[in-house]
């Protein structure tokens, strides 16, 4: 009776989903995302045998019996048609996903209690025989296994079952066993077990490898595989007909798998004994569904990080590998998301519907596949884009002390990115959540969230978190770089990046160097810093343009972190705290700011005018330390002093506040000409505004000619030298 009222439920829920969600959901879902890389998507990969042959599969419900339920309840389904009325299509698909979700438990339970009926079971049993065979013809001693030898001279041996075993069985697989053990000049430790947990079936266990024919293990993966379908079904009656799919094609083979145990968890580190085949970066379950990504393996154990809560996971507790890599979910979903270092989000905006993942560790690009970087980023900001220009593809450090303006620069920057085609993504490492809010309401502000994402693993997230953040950011924008886009990407910042990392480092007991920062501190940055590269035309032709920001303790930017960093990028912008109190923002200080690509990132129109912009500010800040002390200057001191000053007065400029790159380079040649001469340092800001404004009503065509960034010939020079004369004559 109570198998015939589970069967209900489950109908009276597929009848719902199908009369009630068909209409108003058929046109969420008619293209499909396109297709999956294999390579590059979270899936369980364990190695399955060949399959024997099929048991009787689990009864769900055919169309007869829904049909059934769906005139039984015509009347109360018609009066929910108006249910999806009125909600966005993200709405409705999470309605049909907790819809989905709810039907998933029904057919697992269905499927268990049928599963576990003593007639389903004494099927099984009757196929011990053969299964034995089958797993005995593939067992082999893997490398961990031979290592395991090696060290202890002994292997041991469990073979389980839900119901005793016949005896010959026993001694069939003791006597292949031991064969394979003795000839690897080991001994073997054989133990027969009974375990109810495993509902029917064996499973054979040989070091760390399991090779499992139980339906535990089927009800596990058959869950896995429900629960992880994608919701791209167009209605009703296709998800219904996909589970029933995935349940009747369940295959009742062997699979293999690896397993150990904890032995040990704190403060966000657990160290595991077996799983000796594991490689570095690989993902591992827990009994209880948490997962964590192994950092260090030694001889004896090995040491993976835990994502998210680890207060659960109990020692001595068994655990999976999974035999894939950590990854994070990509595509353009993401945009206009604030996510957690998993990918998952964390804006209350509700699920994010895609499907494709990439893995947070990727191979650089190839030097083969790289360009030259000569497409400049415009940022924006005056100071930047005349002095130390960026260019797309290139590694460009901001470094400052806290509070220097580091943060605001960069906001900037992605503001100044809209209608340009580039994608941003920030990602906040060890900050506020205030901080990370009020970042996020100021591009949403704007209108700047819609091509950018954010990231954030705060200071109150774990160190496995904040270790993991950028280079689930990194995965993110390489999913656009190799489908020929541009991406902005910032790390806000690398300095506490190096503190999470160091945390972990030592709580996985690995040697400190020097300011206790373990010796591969500078792999890991550069590692990361090396995926941001311009692409050649073959190879995607999009490119990843990286900003990691360094804070500095009082100025001092030969500490490790920061010259670690220096020397992996292709420059770096130094805000000098002084500077930034003396109320000059940004607070570049041109004499240690630096860009390796140079005018290859300019306009021709800005490399023109910015020429000697750098050299003239470092003769005037020279002169400027120099005059503090009261010397007597002649009118040539003076008068490099009075436009040195003017200068750094026209680049200074407020946040949030972008220009053009025809702005600037009419601000720079007119003080740089003396077209400013009369105005004072601290009304240059309105002197600007006025220029800009009478540009475009007196003369728009030189405008026009400007904002084509192509080099003025003298003929144009001079007719932007008469415009300015009758400007400065009109004010």
């Amino acid at each position: 009776m109570h198998f015939v009222y589970v069967v209900i439920n489950v109908l009276l829920l597929a009848g719902i989903i199908v009369l009630v969600g068909r209409k108003a959901i058929a046109g969420i879902f008619r293209s499909r995302r396109e297709k999956i890389d294999r390579e590059l998507t979270e899936a369980e990969t364990p190695l399955v045998l060949e399959p024997l042959p099929p048991a009787e599969a689990p009864v769900l419900p055919v169309e007869e019996e829904v049909g059934q339920i769906r005139a039984e309840s015509e009347e109360t389904l018609r009066g929910l048609e108006t249910l999806f009325e009125g909600d966005s299509a993200d709405q409705r698909r999470e309605m049909l996903l907790q819809t989905r979700n709810a039907v998933v438990e029904k057919v697992l339970a269905l499927t268990r209690e049928h599963m576990s009926t003593e007639e389903y079971r004494a099927s099984l049993a009757a196929r011990h025989g053969e299964a034995v065979e089958r797993i005995l013809s593939r067992i082999h001693l893997t490398p961990g296994d031979m290592s395991y030898l090696a060290r202890t001279g002994r292997l041991y041996v469990t073979l389980t079952s839900a119901s005793p075993l016949a005896p010959e069985l026993v001694d069939k697989v003791r006597e292949k066993a031991t064969d394979m053990v003795q000839a690897a000049g080991g001994e073997i430790s054989f133990w027969v077990r009974e375990n109810s947990e495993l509902l029917g079936g064996l499973q054979l266990r040989i070091g760390d490898t399991i090779y499992d024919f139980s339906i535990a293990d089927k009800l596990y993966r058959l869950g896995k595989t429900l629960k992880e379908r994608p919701v791209t079904e167009t209605d009703g009656d296709s998800m219904i007909s996909g589970m029933r799919k995935a349940v009747q094609d369940m295959e009742l083979g062997i699979d293999v798998f690896q397993v150990g145990r904890v032995i040990s968890v704190s403060d966000g580190i657990c160290w595991l004994d077996g799983l000796v085949d594991i490689m570095y970066g690989e993902l591992v379950e827990f009994v209880n569904g948490q997962r964590g990504m192994v950092m260090d393996i030694q001889p004896d154990r090995v040491g993976c990080i835990i994502f998210g809560r680890y207060d659960h996971i109990d020692s001595y507790s068994r655990v999976r590998r999974l035999n894939i890599m950590a990854s994070v979910p990509v595509g353009e979903a993401m945009l206009g998301r604030v996510v957690d270092a998993l990918g998952n989000p964390i804006d209350g905006k509700g699920r994010i519907w895609t499907n494709e993942r990439r893995p947070i560790e990727y191979n650089a690009p190839a030097i083969p596949d790289r360009m030259s970087v000569s497409v400049p980023l415009h940022t924006g900001i005056k100071a930047i884009d005349a002095l130390v220009p960026i260019g797309r593809g290139q590694r460009e450090l901001i470094i400052g002390d806290r509070q220097t303006g580091k943060s605001a620069l960069v906001i900037d920057t992605i503001l100044s990115q809209k209608g340009q085609g580039v994608i941003c993504i920030y990602v906040a490492v060890g900050q506020k959540r205030a901080s990370v809010a009020e970042f996020a309401a100021r591009l949403e502000q704007r209108g700047a969230m819609e091509y950018t994402t954010i990231v954030s693993a705060t200071a109150s997230d774990s160190a496995s978190l904040q270790y993991v953040a950028p280079f689930a950011g990194a995965a993110m924008s390489e999913y656009f770089m190799y489908k020929g886009r541009d991406v902005l990407i910032i790390y806000d910042d690398l300095s506490k990046h190096a503190v999470a990392y160091r945390e972990l480092s030592l709580l996985l007991h690995r040697p400190s160097g020097r300011e206790a920062y373990p010796g591969d501190i500078f792999y890991l940055h550069s590692r990361l810093l090396e995926r941001a590269a311009r692409l050649s035309p073959e190879a995607g032709g999009g490119s990843v343009t990286a900003l990691p920001i360094i804070e500095t303790q009082a100025g001092d930017i030969s500490a490790y972190i920061p010259t670690n960093v220096i020397s992996i990028t292709d420059g770096q912008i130094f805000l000098e705290a002084d500077l930034f109190n003396e109320g000059q923002r940004p607070a570049v200080n041109v004499g240690l700011s630096v860009s390796r690509v140079g005018g290859a990132a300019q306009t021709k129109l800005m490399k023109q005018v910015a020429a000697s912009l750098r050299t003239s500010l470092a003769q005037y800040r020279e002169l400027a330390t120099f005059t503090q002390f009261g010397a007597d200057l002649d009118n040539a001191t003076k008068k490099v002093l009075a436009s040195g000053a003017r200068m750094m007065a026209a680049l200074r400029q407020d946040r949030f506040a972008p220009l053009a790159d025809w702005q600037q380079a009419l601000l720079i040649f007119a003080v740089s000409e003396g077209f400013a001469d009369k105005t004072q340092p601290e009304d240059m800001e309105v002197f600007a505004a006025d220029l800009y404004r009478w540009f475009q009503a007196e003369r728009p065509e030189l405008v026009e000619q400007l904002s084509t960034g192509k080099k003025l010939d003298a003929a144009a020079q001079d007719k932007l030298r008469a415009a300015l004369s009758e400007f400065a004559e009109a004010l």
